[in-house]
């Protein structure tokens, strides 16, 4: 354990965490102007202030009063409101005469949206050939006064933060264009379907893996020695990009006393500026937003982790970095809602190895998860039909935060059953299972050996029951059956719901 803490701590020597002043009575960044408070639900309004410092609190119809402790924190906890607003919130104390307000608040839903690239892909696209589907039609149409947005910013820290500066803004065709089309999508859908506010808080940075959003006591109370492993060359990677970047702004700072124009730099070898770091991106993007209440979690990455170092260990880290969050926010399990990554094209082939392990993650409770396999590109990681991967994720919203009775999920495997030469696979959520319009392929079985081969594969009724039978001449006994395993994935299998089957193994 003093090893893994020792390790982590050298990964964090250049990473300097945001000083706060206590100095006057001040509120947290997501506590601004135009936020959204979690409706019916207790509401923690907090702060900092001189020690000792009284602070009256008024919202609403409700006056709270606290007392700032040794080192300054104060908080209040609203009590619960249906959906309202707007409103403001306003903060006095006995030292200071300035009255902190913020205006135009909502009582309605929060959820946080986070991860890689792909939840952060922006609605007008990250340029001219990576764009969202309809993006500028799309932003033209994003007025939406019960929608707020909060952008965290990218940063890194060391240690735990406990405030952003980043603010809320109301939705608008000019703050949705750089806000993840994905959350847009699916907050403007719930909106539009449970008649409340809506506030997302996107904090997401691309090409990231899922243990720099993790904490270190998570982390390490776990036993991610493979965490632990792959900082080892994290760090080595991230000391000698540092060197070249010093060498390059002294040339730089050369350059500009002499006179002369900046030189042009080749890009820096594995330089992820710190954000590949365990914890780093919980400590400064998700830990200042633990104090605020939230309705759940949308989460859309995967993709950095199917890599060697890191692929054949998703199946522990994913769920505990849901597990530490849930601890962390202390409001039980929330949901947890997550997007199966899609197809693409990039060796070595870890992809099916990486969906396999969010499929398994839904065995912890109140998880749902959207399969985007159909909307994959081969050559593009960054699919430009959000509004679909949106929507699934919506419809899971609905189930699993709502209570909706509709059908939210994919076709979620079961079990397989060796049938002599043949094997079958049971599911959960197959009502209407078919293949519209071509052949079922991306079908592999295995005998004992675990040598998977292309099988031929059917979809048969049993007792009402939808399931796939799968054969292969090579494989005289199969023992195991997957589907989807290759990075890319070319045939699709659809519930009645019209919610495509996802990558899983049996073995």
């Amino acid at each position: 354990m003093r090893r893994l803490y020792f390790l982590f701590a050298l990964l964090f020597i250049s990473i300097s965490p945001t000083q706060i002043s206590r100095a006057q009575v001040r509120l947290p960044g997501v506590l601004s102007d135009h936020a959204v408070l979690q409706r019916d639900r207790p509401a923690r309004i907090w702060g900092w202030a001189s020690p000792g410092e009284k602070i009256s609190v008024r919202f609403h119809n409700q006056s709270l009063t606290a007392e700032a402790d040794d080192v300054g924190e104060w908080q209040v906890w609203l009590k619960p409101e249906a959906v309202g607003g707007p409103y403001t919130l306003t903060v006095t104390s006995e030292k200071t005469t300035t009255t902190l307000e913020r205006r135009d608040i909502l009582l309605g839903d929060v959820w946080i949206a986070s991860g890689q690239s792909n939840m952060g892909m922006p609605l007008k696209g990250f340029n001219p050939s990576t764009l969202v589907k309809d993006g500028e039609k799309e932003i033209a149409a994003a007025a939406h006064p019960q929608l707020r947005l909060l952008v965290q910013k990218e940063v890194t820290s060391g240690t735990p933060l406990s405030d952003s500066t980043d603010v809320w803004s109301e939705c608008t065709p000019e703050t949705a264009r750089d806000f993840s089309a994905v959350a847009y999508f699916f907050g403007r859908e719930l909106s539009r379907t449970e008649k409340v506010p809506i506030g997302l808080i996107e904090t997401t940075w691309g090409g990231t893996p899922a243990h720099a959003w993790i904490s270190l006591d998570s982390i390490i109370n776990a036993n991610l020695t493979s965490v632990a492993t792959d900082a080892i060359n994290i760090a080595r990677d991230q000391a000698k990009a540092d060197s070249i970047r010093a060498v390059y702004n002294r040339e730089d700072e050369a350059a500009k006393v002499a006179g002369q124009s900046m030189p042009k730099h080749p890009a820096i070898p594995n330089d992820h500026k710190g954000a590949w770091a365990p914890g780093a991106l919980y400590n400064a993007m998700i830990s200042p937003y633990t104090h605020y209440v939230i309705k759940g979690i949308i989460w859309y990455q995967g993709e950095t982790d199917a890599d060697p170092a890191r692929a054949a260990y998703y199946e522990r880290v994913f769920p505990t970095l849901i597990t530490d969050w849930r601890r962390q926010w202390a409001q039980g399990d929330f949901p947890f809602l997550f997007v199966q990554i899609s197809s693409f094209t990039s060796p070595p082939d870890l992809w099916g190895q990486v969906r396999d392990a969010q499929r398994r993650t839904l065995s912890l409770a109140n998880t749902g998860m959207a399969v985007s396999l159909d909307v994959g590109l081969a050559k593009d990681i960054h699919p430009p039909n959000k509004q679909t991967v949106a929507a699934r994720l919506a419809a899971n919203a609905r189930a699993i935060a709502y209570g909706e009775h509709i059908e939210y999920s994919s076709p979620q495997f079961l079990q397989a059953t060796p049938e002599g030469s043949s094997i079958r696979a049971w599911f959960t959520h197959a009502d209407g299972l078919s293949t519209p319009d071509q052949q079922l392929g991306d079908v592999e079985v295995a005998g004992e050996d675990r040598k998977f081969v292309p099988a031929n594969a059917r979809i048969e009724t049993i007792e009402e029951r939808k399931t796939i039978v799968a054969t292969a001449r090579s494989v005289v006994v199969p023992r195991y059956i997957r589907y989807g395993w290759a990075g890319v994935v070319t045939h699709f299998v659809y519930n009645a719901g019209n919610f495509p089957l996802g990558s899983f193994t049996s073995e």
